[in-house]
């Protein structure tokens, strides 16, 4: 009995230890990866990707954002590289903290060499702001950017400031007062830090007018920049995205699900020749 014991537990160990093997596992494989890459296009990879994943010891999926650990990553990384050597950032991401997608993005405008966005799927609010900051977009045909208006707990700030302008004052409590002030420094702030990071990349003109219509709320938070959309704002995007990149992504799947709400053979499918 002593000895059905002991494998009982060995056997629940094992399981338990399961999501955090798989994951040294897969961080093994994306090392190995991201040293391809980096050997075929001779830069410096970082990879911001935000996604659900089985991170902790039982498996319980975690949602991530930009944040202050992210930012103090990447700037790291972006020290660590010398001037003369391009950087490929892969951006992976539904956005986050303004402060941390700002900082990140001032420290890549001021990387001498060319910095490359590569979005495999979709980079919104502070990913595109990041996006934004770099010399050149690689979108996949199907990916998105998104706009970079100010949010303000669950509202956007240019529509605060609308709602506001709506009504007399005497209908307006000092609470929803002091909020609309705030949403308009949120939008003159966004404004300007957006300009800063175009600088020198665009006319005037044109940094003005993608200062305007990206961040002062034209669109709902969620709104897809395509890549067709892309081109029409005179965002030096391109499709040229290496297979390598998809690849890549492969490493950073979803937690598993009881029943998967998309399934298909995972083969190259040929017509007939």
């Amino acid at each position: 009995m002593a000895g059905i014991g002991d494998l009982f537990w060995i056997i629940l160990l094992a399981i338990a230890m399961q999501p955090f093997l798989r994951q040294k596992f897969l961080e093994i494989a994306r090392q190995k990866a991201i040293e391809q890459i980096e050997k075929k296009r001779g830069s410096r990879v970082i990879l911001l990707v935000h996604r659900q994943e089985k991170m902790s010891f039982f498996g319980f999926p975690l949602m991530r954002y930009i944040d202050i650990n992210d930012s103090e990553e990447v700037i790291r990384a972006i020290h660590l590289t010398d001037k003369d050597v391009p950087i490929d950032i892969i951006l992976h991401t539904p956005g986050g903290l303004v402060l941390a997608s700002l900082q990140i993005a001032l420290a890549i405008k001021k990387h001498p060499a060319k910095v490359t966005a590569f979005i495999p799927h979709y980079a919104m609010s502070g990913g595109t702001l990041i996006a934004l900051a770099c010399d050149e977009i690689v979108m996949d045909e199907h990916a998105v950017l998104g706009p970079v208006d100010p949010q303000l707990g669950e509202y956007p700030a240019a529509s605060i400031l609308r709602a506001v302008k709506r009504k007399p004052l005497e209908h307006i409590d000092d609470k929803t007062l002091i909020l609309a002030d705030v949403a308009e420094m949120a939008l003159k702030q966004m404004k300007e830090n957006l300009k800063l990071i175009l600088n020198n990349r665009y006319s005037e003109e044109k940094i003005n007018t993608l200062a305007e219509v990206l961040s002062q709320g034209y669109f709902t938070h969620d709104y897809p920049i395509t890549y067709e959309k892309a081109l029409e704002l005179g965002l030096p995007v391109s499709k040229d995205m290496p297979v390598e990149i998809y690849q890549l992504m492969k490493l950073f799947p979803q937690p598993m699900q009881t029943t998967s709400s998309v399934e298909y053979i995972p083969l190259p499918k040929k017509g007939k020749s």
